[in-house]
């Protein structure tokens, strides 16, 4: 799939790739790359899952805050456009996709950059990633949705850790935080997250689909309410022909082969 500036789109089986395209300024995100990313996620046609990589060393090291977009005579009012009319709707459509999404990190995840692969529903890291925080060094805040998702995923003390000291964390302590799914050898970064994403697309999509959907919506919902979601969303999963396909194979003591409907 061709049309991008800033980023590559490639659609293998089920399987629809985004890769951040700016290896030499180690993929930092201009407004219009995310814009990009947001339109590769509107035109899924029929994929089943979505795998974000960063080419070259890094996946992304942050917002290219050196670019004319978020500079000029008021860089605050510029910063603010920049993110309510590009990064923050880019990354609520990743919450919202139907789909499940896998990230590939290898490098830096810095900045918006440690936003867009920490919203993925699983994160891929090579021993060589490291996520960061580093708004405090040069006097800002974080971003993003980063005050939203970091103290969910590793909680309020480790968030502060690394909002206020701006330091950075392995891979190997993001996975013991609990902010990746696992750790691998450089050489085999994007092997294991494509085998993970053709394994999720091969999944109930629907299914998977809900579930993401049911997990954000009850991280700021009342017990009440996210068990009023489960019960709308089970009684749609269950009027599937994924799900009766599951129900079968289980009966027939078989694997279930899903095809996404």
């Amino acid at each position: 799939m061709s049309g991008y500036e800033h980023i590559l789109v490639e659609r293998r089986g089920d399987v629809l790739a985004i890769t951040l395209n700016r290896p030499e300024r180690l993929n930092a995100a201009p407004p219009a790359m995310f814009d990009e990313v947001r339109a590769a996620l509107g035109m899924l046609e029929g994929a089943r899952a979505v795998l974000l990589l960063g080419a070259g060393k890094a996946f992304c090291s942050g917002a290219d805050v050196g670019g004319a977009a978020l500079t000029g005579s008021d860089p605050g009012a510029a910063t603010h456009a920049a993110l309510s009319d590009h990064y923050n709707p880019t990354l609520l459509a990743v919450a919202e996709l139907g789909v499940p999404v896998v990230s590939a990190v290898r490098g830096p995840a810095a900045g918006i950059g440690c936003s867009l692969a920490l919203a993925a529903d699983f994160c891929v890291a090579a021993s060589t990633a490291y996520f960061l925080q580093a708004f405090v060094n040069i006097g800002l805040v974080p971003d993003g949705g980063a005050s939203w998702m970091l103290p969910r995923l590793i909680g309020r003390s480790r968030a502060l850790e690394m909002m206020m000291l701006g330091e950075r964390i392995s891979a190997e302590r993001a996975r013991d935080w609990g902010m990746v799914h696992q750790v691998v050898h450089e050489d085999m970064l994007e092997a294991e997250a494509w085998r993970l994403a053709e394994r999720l697309a091969k999944g109930p999509t629907q299914a998977l689909g809900m579930i993401r959907r049911q997990l954000h919506a009850g991280l700021s919902s009342s017990y009440g309410e996210a068990m009023a979601m489960e019960a709308d969303n089970q009684r749609a999963a269950r009027g599937t022909a994924d799900a009766i396909e599951g129900g079968m194979a289980f009966l027939q003591k078989r694997k279930a082969e899903f095809k996404g409907q």
